[in-house]
């Protein structure tokens, strides 16, 4: 099936005898056991499963056309379950720009116990010279946060596998809809479901995809179920629920952002414009290889200092200055008073992620705090 059948079917795994289409809800913490101590219905306790956690595994796991899917409490715990997983002293090879949450927890949490260098990774020359003989995993994340930089996943998959390393890709930014890394050589997928799959802002997740249940897996899955950072029914009842529109809200995102992406671009008072979709953009071709659309993320550089570039952040209206993005409202912000002053991220960015909102209205609110 397609990914917008997909999306709409593949949770649809519950068959009870009052007949509901969609999937009810299941609270339950524990599963009747049969007499000879089994489970009948599938689910011993819901640390370890449950019916919706299930339905929201094997959706994912489907659309990113993978074996297996594990849910996470938030997008920051898929990093926390893939870091546990490895043995103390495995080097990590990591983006140079990255997910702030996620490189907090190897400079903080996993410094004395972990190896990592973060590298250019648009360089493939750079991240074949950083990889050393206990390199395990290589973590790419494309678009990149918040410089929208845009990795060649089928070819750094090449170097993964030469050198015995997993490839573990966040496409957070993408979603199934617009990337399957996967499908171009990776070994496991990353998404915040609490982005573009959740898409309302509403809900906070993670998940991991894997093309295989290998060993690493296993380990993984271990984490999760022993741990027990997994997201209530209710979570994940939402987020089946958001994903069957995950397609057509992509094809609005999609298009919004490139409007958008066209008017910054030509704008007097911005000095530069992240956006794949973008002909000028320095890794255009590789986007336009790996991905069916481009999104609706972007960055742009303010023509001015810190202060020039939080005036148009002060000015917006129709837009909300907040965290967070994928959700069917427009946000903004300044993501160097976020990540703090030992951000790499230049003062005068902003990084937006642009809603489905009219476009019109979008442009034009831009357009007024522009000035």
């Amino acid at each position: 099936m397609k990914p917008e059948t997909l999306a709409i079917h593949a949770s649809n795994l519950v068959k009870n005898t009052t007949g509901d289409v969609t999937p009810p809800i299941n609270l339950s913490t524990t599963f009747f056991r049969d007499e000879n101590g089994g489970y009948p219905g599938g689910h011993m306790y819901s640390r370890v499963s449950n019916p919706n956690r299930s339905a929201l595994e094997n959706t994912v796991a489907k659309l990113e056309y993978g074996e297996d899917a594990a849910a996470f409490a938030s997008g920051n715990y898929c990093g926390m379950a893939l870091f546990q997983a490895l043995k103390p002293g495995s080097h990590i090879i990591a983006p140079d720009d990255m997910y702030w949450g996620i490189k907090k927890q190897l400079l903080t949490i996993y410094h004395e116990t972990l190896e990592f260098d973060f590298v250019d990774q648009t360089d493939l020359n750079l991240i074949k010279s950083a990889v050393k003989p206990n390199t395990k995993v290589i973590w790419i994340e494309t678009p990149s946060n918040p410089l929208l930089k845009v990795t060649d996943i089928e070819e750094i998959s090449k170097i993964a596998k030469a050198n015995q390393a997993t490839l573990v890709c966040d496409s957070t930014f993408a979603s199934p809809i617009l990337q399957n890394p996967i499908l171009l050589g990776a070994d496991l997928i990353m998404h915040s479901s609490t982005k573009y799959l959740g898409g309302h802002s509403d809900i906070l997740g993670g998940i991991l995809v894997t093309a295989k249940k290998d060993e690493l897996w296993e380990k993984i899955k271990n984490i999760q179920q022993t741990g027990g950072a997994v997201p209530s029914p209710f979570d994940c009842f939402l987020l089946c629920r958001s994903i069957k529109t995950l397609a057509y809200r992509m094809k609005g995102h999609c298009e919004n952002g490139k409007r958008v992406a066209e008017f910054l671009d030509k704008h007097p008072n911005v000095e530069a414009v992240f956006y794949p979709g973008l002909e000028t953009h320095p890794q255009h071709e590789i986007a336009k290889k790996q991905m069916k659309d481009f999104g609706g993320m972007m960055s742009f550089l303010v023509k001015g200092d810190v202060d020039a570039t939080r005036l148009v952040v002060n000015k917006v209206k129709l837009f909300a200055q907040a965290t967070s993005l994928g959700g069917v409202e427009s946000l903004i912000e300044h993501r160097y008073s976020v990540e703090g002053p030992d951000s790499k991220t230049p003062k005068n960015l902003l990084r937006i992620s642009v809603g489905l909102e009219h476009v019109d209205d979008i442009i034009a609110d831009l357009e007024q705090a522009l000035g």
